[in-house]
């Protein structure tokens, strides 16, 4: 098939299932900075109850997890599937909850939810950052722009995190000479802190693949290659971490 084709013919399978009133294509593929190797990201949204086991019925090779399969709350489970050669991602988005979720982040309000593979976990309006970066392939569902009061609430709660996540690996970790968890939590507080940057930004994030470049902060690179398991090393580290950090932060409140 080619790919308009297999992007047809997996929409019309999709959009077919009972319960499911939308499907979108997210990912680089619905953002034109994919590669012909790249997977491709589906969201199939359905209202009341969808069941994992008609998505099974219809054949696919892969793995198709039930509702909560991967970890619960707003990213509530998904299918990796093998279809005509390519490699498919499928996720699972209740209507409710993202409708919930809309209401909430344009009063500025949201939560933060641990997800596997997602070093600073997310935020529960990634699901308002699907609607407003994917393609909608069936059905019809919002298209948010970022909201004001979610710019204003969102980068102190990230970079709060960013800072308790420092602090506690400067008394906990440093002075034992832990290296393995000074560069964890080094990582997760640049997550942290490219989450913030890129909220006071009004622009939406739906996973860190590329969180790092677009904030600015890709020189965290060069302060974790000099982790070495001596403790004054370590906090002169961290430190220049958290410089980097406020410097990023800053850089955006003067409009940069």
């Amino acid at each position: 098939m080619t790919d308009q084709t297999f992007l047809d013919h997996v929409a019309d399978r999709l959009a077919a299932l009972p319960a499911v009133r939308a499907v979108t294509l997210g990912g680089s593929r619905a953002q034109g900075t994919h590669t012909p190797s790249s997977d491709w990201d589906f969201a199939l949204y359905y209202r009341g109850g969808f069941d994992p086991a008609d998505l099974r019925a219809v054949g696919w090779e892969g793995e198709v997890s039930e509702i909560g399969g991967w970890g619960g709350g707003v990213f509530n489970g998904g299918a990796w599937l093998d279809i005509d050669g390519r490699r498919v991602d499928v996720h699972y988005r209740d209507l409710d909850v993202v409708e919930h979720e809309l209401a909430e982040a344009e009063q500025g309000r949201f939560h933060w939810e641990p997800l596997m593979f997602h070093l600073a976990g997310i935020p529960s309006y990634l699901v308002v950052a699907e609607l407003a970066v994917n393609q909608v392939l069936r059905g019809t569902l919002p298209r948010p722009a970022y909201p004001a009061p979610l710019r204003a609430a969102a980068p102190p709660m990230w970079r709060g995190r960013a800072d308790l996540t420092l602090r506690y690996a400067r008394s906990a970790y440093a002075a034992r000479g832990q290296v393995t968890e000074v560069a964890g939590a080094v990582a997760v507080a640049a997550m942290q802190t490219a989450h913030a940057v890129l909220a006071a930004r009004g622009e939406w994030v739906t996973n860190e693949k590329r969180l790092l470049q677009r904030a600015g902060l890709r020189d965290i690179d060069a302060i974790v290659a000099t982790l070495r398991p001596e403790p004054k090393a370590l906090t002169r580290a961290i430190d220049e971490a958290a410089a980097l950090f406020a410097l990023a932060s800053l850089a955006r409140a003067r409009g940069a």
